[in-house]
């Protein structure tokens, strides 16, 4: 079975439709914390909010590193952190150096 044949506008729909899904998904989901994602996904929230940012700046279009993370966190990221980010633990540390040294 292969994937059905999409022009680019409805990819493009599908797309940031899954975007904004994962976005929700990752509002709801506060208990889990970037350091956990970056540790099994190799990636996270504020991964997520650069990503944005950078392909803002592909379009010309300029987005404060902040306001890059409002739009993934719901709201902004020190009022994120202060909710809902605990100290990572000394295994999360040494995980994340493993999987990402000099990060």
């Amino acid at each position: 079975m292969s994937a059905p044949d999409l022009d680019a506008a409805t990819r493009t729909e599908l797309e940031a439709a899954a975007f904004r899904r994962l976005v929700a998904h990752l509002r709801e989901r506060s208990d889990v914390q970037n350091i956990d994602m970056m540790n099994l996904a190799g990636f996270c929230r504020n991964c997520l909010s650069r990503w944005y940012r950078e392909e803002a700046a592909t379009q010309g279009i300029t987005i404060a590193d902040p306001d890059a993370r409002e739009i993934v966190y719901g709201m902004p990221y020190k009022e994120w952190q202060a909710k809902h980010q605990s100290e990572a633990s000394a295994e999360q540390k040494a995980a994340l150096a493993r999987s990402h040294p000099g990060h």
